[in-house]
């Protein structure tokens, strides 16, 4: 029985966004998986949305808001591209420095962070502004292209980004639930004051906290921008955006995260958005109606965990 409530408990949101996109799909006369490109923007999409929802909820849990997320992820992109592009470097050493600089950059966010003791958030968009302008100014505010770099361009592909979401994974698995710092973050989220007391080093944690959301911005930023072959500059805080769809893929990771670990909570919260953002694709669905549909889902969610209880007591006396 406990089985079929945890079961129940993972794959239930998973299963009813799949059949209601393949219901819509059917009655607009649209098939959702037609072509290997439909594939490919699927994993493409999951692999992007569980990169920045790990990299956000990994400062958030903590009471961290970092805006710089997306900054980071432009910077980080636009640095390895220009690197790779000057020396002829292949596809995968511009995806390992675009991890390694997105390490680098968030770690110094939560430097500064820690050294200026502003709340998050007011660092956080001083960050992303400096980011942005960074980025700017080593493009000369053109951008980066390399469209017609057969390699970066044709990195695209179901093995590849299923080999980034379980590498991603398991890294953050790893590090976060069967090692020393590990631990510490975990105490330091059940209890500031008495970890720090008992000798835990939270200053130490906050900076790889950092760190790993970069790195993992970093390889967000790879995705993005071998995606299309050109990475455009973003100023005004115009990286904000790629925060935003983390939060209901985060929501629900962490609904699943009652019954499975958190992490594959947030894969399987992506691979909800993951089959809407095709299902937008593949029905034609305008950018604003997106966003409207989108804000109503996160709306929605949201309202139900606000009253779970009182939806189990509703159904409890329908029995």
């Amino acid at each position: 029985m406990k089985m079929t409530k945890r079961l129940f408990g993972i794959f239930t949101i998973p299963a009813a966004v799949l059949i209601v996109v393949l219901a819509v799909s059917r009655i607009q006369g649209v098939a959702l998986f037609a072509t290997e490109g439909n594939w490919v923007s699927f994993f493409r999409s999951v692999a992007n949305v569980m990169l920045v929802t790990l990299a956000l909820s990994i400062n958030l849990n903590s009471g961290r808001f970092d805006f710089s997320i997306g900054s980071v992820a432009l910077l980080s992109s636009v640095i390895s591209a220009t690197i790779s592009i000057q020396y002829q470097l292949p596809v995968g050493i511009m995806l390992l420095l675009s991890v390694v600089l997105g390490a680098v950059f968030g770690f110094l966010s939560g430097l500064v962070y820690v050294i200026v003791k502003l709340p998050p958030i007011i660092v956080g968009l001083a960050m992303a502004l400096f980011y942005e302008g960074l980025a700017f100014a080593v493009t000369g505010g053109y951008g980066v292209s390399f469209v017609n770099n057969t390699e970066l361009v044709g990195f695209p592909s179901v093995r590849n980004y299923s080999l980034i979401i379980v590498a991603a994974l398991a890294a953050v698995i790893l590090i976060f639930d069967y090692t020393k710092f590990g631990y510490n973050y975990k105490a330091l989220l059940s209890g500031q004051k008495v970890s720090v007391h008992i000798g835990i080093r939270e200053i130490p944690n906050t900076l790889i906290c950092y760190g790993i959301a970069g790195a993992l911005m970093g390889a967000q930023g790879f995705i993005t921008a071998t995606n299309t072959g050109t990475i455009q500059m973003t100023l005004n805080f115009g990286s904000i955006g790629a925060m935003f769809a983390a939060f209901l893929p985060m929501f629900i990771g962490g609904y699943i995260g009652r019954y499975i670990n958190d992490k594959i909570g947030c894969l399987l919260g992506a691979v909800s958005m993951g089959l809407v953002s095709l299902a937008y694709v593949r029905m034609d669905v305008d950018s604003s109606v997106q966003q409207i549909i989108s804000a109503l889902l996160l709306v929605c969610f949201l309202i139900f965990l606000n009253n779970e209880q009182k939806f189990k007591n509703l159904v409890k006396q329908g029995r």
